[in-house]
């Protein structure tokens, strides 16, 4: 039988403590009879979290017998348990002992250990073991050993303080929360279901590590029948422990559908016919278009809800419950339109395919991913379109063009023998440089074709690579000109040193 992760974290914290033994008597960690019933009961609330590390070995008390729960915890002491909760050795060619820490010292080790995972020392050099430490330090600290953000862990409690000092008690609250959040490569799927036509949540074991939700390895690992496939990296949701949101291909009404995991066939789920809900389509460019959706009709963009993305929404992200709720609103999430496309047809006319343009989702702030029409196609002023999908339902589905002026070019730079830097006269507040080219012409007819590099602008400022491994020739004027009526370019030019 598996053993739960608990009981992993915990045999392997005895064994490293082993390793780095104090010079100070323990407290024998792995009985709590020795500890006082009195002393367990003033840890309140946090009593639970308290025991448990000190069976594990995690927390031990001081020469006296006792625990002390309500003391803050110093430095050494947190690098102490930090160690053995989750398993850290120091490196036989790690970092020095900072100038405050004496080798003798029976936490040096673990400073040492804490050292080579990545603490960083203050302005001063100094580790200041005797220092108290923080709430931001005892943040910062375990997000960098379990991957995460220190914005998410501080989610784990509704009184963060930044500076406040912390007691043992919390320390062993902190710890305690953060041991089931260690990424597994063994994590098995627990279960599967559709969210929508394009989303499913897969919940794991454990947190996948960064390799398995990677997007290459991730195609690897996720297999499903019935003509399915995963279109970009699973997410994890902001708040949950080991809840996946997965983007797919669009399902089948009524067909049953098989996932599996790393080979090993992980459960099954029904499809789900349910559209999303989008409010308006409207023309942006003479051949692209974009897809709104509001969160006052129930949809919200999946980057708003997962922990990938969390703190670099402008404080619009969402904390989401097992139902997807929040503040008495469910939402329904709008998954990565990676690989997606939608019918656009003019009046009296044929069906055409848009395709999602890349990086266009909600780089604006807006949930309003862009499609655009296929190469040398356009909109038609004057001609009303009606957009329909397999994976939404468009409440106001029909727009009739207008002329609309293309991007100007104002200046290009070389960035590098490889790379150019186009710089238009506005910011288009928008990734609409994506999946555009320029052509570079030099005196003597030699052509270049440089393609934008997906999330490189900057403003008004976007970066475009030449392909197979082409340089720029040395001392060399090139006529910069876009591929294509996307943009205008008026005598823009690129000279080399």
């Amino acid at each position: 039988m598996k053993k739960p992760l608990l009981t992993l974290i915990a045999a392997t914290a005895i064994g490293t403590a082993s390793l780095l033994q104090p010079a100070v008597p323990q407290v024998n960690a792995a009985s709590l009879s020795q500890v006082s019933q009195t002393e367990l009961a003033e840890a309140g609330a946090l009593r639970p979290a308290l025991e448990k590390l000190i069976e594990a070995g995690v927390i031990a008390g001081y020469e006296d017998g006792t625990i002390k729960p309500n003391r803050p915890m110093t430095r050494s002491e947190f690098a102490k348990v930090a160690t053995s909760a989750f398993g850290l050795q120091p490196k036989a060619d790690g970092q020095p002992l900072p100038a405050d820490v004496s080798a003798d010292e029976w936490y040096a080790p673990y400073v040492r250990a804490m050292l080579d995972s990545g603490w960083t020392l203050g302005a001063n050099g100094k580790f200041q073991p005797t220092t108290p430490i923080t709430q931001e330090e005892i943040v910062a600290n375990i997000g960098r050993l379990i991957n995460k953000k220190p914005s998410i862990v501080q989610l784990w409690t509704e009184s963060y303080n930044a500076n406040k000092p912390v007691t043992r008690a919390e320390a062993a609250r902190w710890v305690s929360d953060a041991l089931p959040h260690i990424p597994s490569p063994s994590a098995e799927v627990t279960g599967v279901k559709a969210l929508n036509a394009i989303t499913l949540e897969v919940t794991f074991s454990a947190p996948l590590t960064a390799a398995d939700v990677s997007l290459d390895q991730a195609k690897k690992n996720f297999a499903f029948d019935n003509g399915m496939a995963l279109l970009n990296v699973p997410q994890l949701k902001t708040g949950a422990r080991a809840t996946y949101i997965v983007p797919v291909t669009v399902q089948k009404p009524g067909a049953t559908y098989t996932l599996t995991y790393k080979g090993k066939t992980a459960g099954t789920f029904e499809a789900s016919d349910y559209k999303l809900k989008v409010a308006t389509v409207a023309q942006v460019t003479n051949d692209t278009f974009e897809l709104e959706s509001f969160r006052t009709d129930g949809t919200v963009d999946y980057g708003y809800v997962v922990e990938a993305y969390y703190g670099s929404r402008g404080g619009q992200e969402l904390v989401l419950g097992d139902g997807y709720d929040v503040g008495g609103t469910t939402y329904d999430i709008l998954s990565s339109m990676r690989d997606k496309s939608v019918t656009i047809t003019p009046e009296g006319g044929q069906p055409i395919v848009a395709k999602y343009v890349p990086f266009t989702q909600a780089t604006d702030g807006r949930q309003a991913p862009k499609f655009r029409l296929p190469a040398g196609e356009s909109l038609k002023p004057g001609v009303t379109y009606t957009v329909t999908s397999d994976w939404s339902t468009i409440r106001d589905n029909g727009f009739t063009a207008r002329e609309i002026a293309p991007l100007a070019i104002q200046s290009a730079s070389a960035a590098s023998e490889t790379a150019v830097a186009v710089t238009l006269t506005q910011d288009p507040k928008d990734e609409l440089f994506a999946g555009r080219s320029v052509t570079l012409t030099a005196a003597d007819g030699t052509t270049l074709t440089a393609t934008y590099r997906f999330t490189s602008r900057k403003g008004a400022t976007g970066t475009f690579d030449l392909a197979n491994g082409v340089k720029l020739a040395p001392k060399t004027t090139y006529k910069l000109a876009p591929a294509g009526g996307w943009a205008t370019a008026d005598n823009v030019t690129v000279t080399t040193n």
